[in-house]
């Protein structure tokens, strides 16, 4: 088994319900006992990440996977009477504070920083935002960095109005080289070799037409993506990350209900996750 060096970072991409698969590679972390000093996710990854630095196994699957059932909270109802394809009230407010606690005391003391990646919508630029104790605050982190353009509300976040941080940085492997982490961890929700083969395109004014430089980041969102992709995989090649990965092209969409996909992806991402556990410790 090899030794990682004790300030490897943790990266973890987003991906909507794709990040059922991250569910499963920390849960595995979680059984074999392997933690990070740092951490930086996007999105989903920041969701699955809070039950992570919590210390709660198996609370990020049962949440995509057993309450997505009995509550259906992926609807057009929702996104057409609350603003967004996701329940908000539900995610952000019942099920860490009633139906699924969230341990706040263990997320508080855990030493290990994350920080989760949102896009500022007035400068269309990443930020990265880290909170312990406010939990009002570290729920409108989360809640903004997994906001999806188009089906879901702005959030704001210390005043300023936020979305999610996919935009602008899905896999955010260089900032966390920039904070001091040469080696990284890499959780992604694609298969190595995917490019996304949609187009880019100029924004609509009538599209948030208050905020023209998130336009500017949003008609670009495709070229980043495929170019970080890339990026990763040069750097696997040069041994300067290591990556975990779905093995076989994704059947799992970002707003996937079907509960039998998710299951499969989310045991794809635990059995990876253990493979990793029995050649990599820190």
């Amino acid at each position: 088994m090899e030794r990682l060096e004790r300030n490897t970072g943790l990266v973890l991409e987003g991906g909507g319900m794709r990040g059922v698969f991250t569910c499963g590679v920390l849960d595995a972390f979680m059984k074999h006992g392997l933690e990070f000093p740092y951490i930086v996710a996007v999105s989903a990854g920041a969701c699955n990440g809070m039950s992570y630095v919590s210390r709660q196994p198996r609370r990020a699957r049962y949440s995509n996977i057993d309450l997505l059932r009995k509550y259906g909270y992926i609807s057009l109802k929702n996104l057409l009477m609350q603003g967004s394809i996701f329940d908000p009230n539900l995610l952000y407010e019942r099920f860490p504070n009633d139906i699924l606690p969230f341990d706040y005391k263990t997320y508080g003391e855990n030493p290990a920083v994350i920080e989760m990646v949102c896009t500022n919508c007035l400068t269309g630029q990443a930020e990265y935002l880290s909170e312990r104790n406010d939990r009002q605050r570290m729920m409108a982190i989360v809640k903004a960095s997994s906001s999806l353009p188009y089906v879901a509300q702005i959030t704001m976040v210390d005043g300023k109005p936020m979305l999610d941080g996919g935009i602008v940085d899905s896999i955010p492997v260089q900032h966390a080289v920039d904070k001091g982490h040469p080696l990284n961890v890499v959780v992604m929700t694609r298969n190595r070799g995917y490019r996304s083969t949609e187009s880019d395109h100029k924004i609509p004014h009538f599209l948030y037409g208050s905020y023209p430089r998130l336009r500017v980041a949003l008609s670009h969102r495709v070229e980043v993506y495929n170019r970080q992709l890339e990026l990763v995989e040069r750097m696997e090649d040069w041994g300067e990350v290591l990556v975990i990965r779905p093995q076989r092209p994704m059947e799992v969409g970002r707003v996937c209900r079907d509960s039998e996909k998710l299951e499969r992806l989310y045991q794809e991402g635990f059995q990876e996750g253990e493979r990793f556990c029995k050649n990599y410790t820190i």
